[in-house]
């Protein structure tokens, strides 16, 4: 049944093409930037975004690309930059993407009492939209996102239905899929004539999308630490411009301190070797296989250990979720997978691979910094050589879905030094532009679940285990997985 339906799937991607560089391509090209034609010739899931919306009827699902790359071109949406946007209204924090929903969607956040209808300025407002929205499709493709329309303290003149009817479009053509649902907050009564008119912009399927609210009800879909106080929340967070605001990564708490976990004994020797990572030399054509260690003093037993990991993880197979940069190869692509608090796997790993010919430095960040224990979170990784980096929860925190990762990626001259303090300095002067950015979810599931994402927190209850038998038994455990028959 998955295999008809995978092939279906590319039937239909094939045709819609196939059809829409014939039929409207040929008679249209200059209304259309090349560069979206190229990516829907090359990326499957934007296709499949498309069609999903439409039923998977390829004669709708043309339609609407159509008039998508028709309105991307005129909004010159491949080029929008925070350039492109006036800076007062960069700075009036009446549009921006801070924190997630319940279900772990990034919300989108649009004061509605900052908007003054105005003609001189909604073109800008738009593009502000777009900006943002394509912004964040870049970065968690496909990744649904919940719009938060805040109407406290809202006027008439803050009303703007043509503005309104603009983002319900960007979601209903421009960016399909996307929309996860659009929490009203204290709307006026005075609006209700005026959002049955939204309703109908909808249409019946996404009527079910709108979600009005009062503080009473918000937490339903929002919990309280993203929730600003006059929402009922707890959320400190005061916009401001610059910089832009983003996903608020933060250094990891327990990234080089002190760890007050259950497992402190046993991650004595990892902390002092936060620096002194283990890494795996790979050719461009093989797999990541581990480098022996001669150590005199190592028992035999450890060296037939080494030598039968050594085995396994040259006939593994590539990871199956793996996420190829143009610096780094990060598996997984997506999901970090955490066993429950029950089933005691609590740590995950996460695989960097530099596909470089250059040293590339790491920092790994995330929102909850207070939670997660990296290790290392800010290091090098040599030319064609892997490195594992492990997560875990710090103090038996709860894993939430809202969490997220970011892994920071940067080339470095191959005269630069790898130390703390050369590591620092390059950060601070590599320009942005030169950083490649990927975000990784969190994802809590039983033990039944893949094992090559996760180390057993028995591991971590042996106080004899030096950094070196846990990369070995994490290796062993991914290997044994990823050859299994599938």
């Amino acid at each position: 049944m998955a295999e008809n339906n995978a092939q279906n799937k590319a039937k239909l991607i094939s045709e819609t093409r196939r059809r829409f560089e014939a039929e409207y391509v040929t008679e249209k090209s200059e209304k259309y930037d090349p560069r979206d034609v190229e990516r829907l010739q090359q990326d499957d899931n934007w296709v499949e975004s498309y069609l999903h919306w439409r039923h998977n009827v390829v004669d709708e699902t043309l339609k609407m690309l159509d008039e998508s790359f028709q309105w991307r071109k005129e909004f010159s949406v491949n080029d929008l930059s925070e350039s492109s946007i006036p800076r007062w209204l960069l700075e009036l924090g009446g549009i921006y993407l801070h924190g997630y929903d319940k279900e772990g969607n990034k919300l989108f956040w649009i004061r509605v009492k900052y908007h003054i209808k105005d003609q001189k300025t909604i073109m800008d407002k738009k593009k502000l939209i777009a900006f943002w929205l394509e912004r964040y499709a870049k970065r968690e493709n496909g990744k649904p996102i919940t719009v938060m329309f805040d109407m406290s303290e809202t006027g008439l003149n803050s009303i703007d239905m043509d503005f309104v009817r603009f983002i319900i479009n960007c979601f209903k053509v421009y960016y399909p899929k996307y929309l996860s649902k659009i929490v009203i907050f204290d709307m006026p009564w005075i609006m209700n004539a005026a959002f049955k008119i939204v309703k109908s912009w909808l249409g019946p399927e996404a009527v079910s999308l709108l979600k009005f609210t009062s503080k009473n009800e918000i937490q339903e879909y929002v919990s309280m630490e993203y929730l600003p106080p006059h929402m009922g929340g707890t959320d400190p967070f005061k916009y401001s411009y610059p910089p832009l605001v983003d996903d608020d990564f933060q250094t990891p708490l327990c990234e080089n301190g002190p760890i007050a976990s259950e497992d402190e004994t046993s991650s004595k020797e990892d902390i002092e070797g936060d620096g002194k990572e283990t890494l795996e030399t790979i050719s461009n054509e093989e797999q990541p296989a581990l480098s022996e260690k001669s150590n005199p003093t190592e028992s035999v037993s450890k060296k037939d250990e080494n030598e039968k990991v050594d085995s396994k993880t040259k006939t593994c197979k590539k990871p199956l979720s793996v996420f190829k940069g143009p610096l780094l190869h990060i598996s997984p692509a997506e999901e970090l997978y955490f066993g429950s608090i029950e089933s005691g796997e609590k740590k995950t790993l996460i695989v960097l691979t530099n596909v470089t010919k250059n040293i590339v430095a790491f920092k790994v960040r995330t929102t909850a910094p207070e939670k997660y224990r990296v290790k290392p979170s800010n290091s090098s990784c040599d030319p064609g050589a892997s490195i594992d980096i492990i997560v875990s929860p710090h103090g038996g925190l709860t894993v939430s879905a809202q969490d997220r990762f970011l892994i920071m990626a940067a080339e470095m001259e191959q005269s630069s030094g790898t130390g703390p303090a050369e590591l620092s300095q390059f950060w601070k002067e590599v320009p942005r532009n030169k950083v490649m950015e990927h975000r990784l979810r969190c994802h809590t599931v039983e033990s039944s679940k893949p094992n090559s994402l996760m180390l057993k927190d028995s591991i971590s209850t042996m106080s004899d285990k030096t950094s070196e038998d846990l990369y070995l038994q994490f290796a062993t455990s991914r290997c044994e997985t990823d050859c299994s028959p599938h």
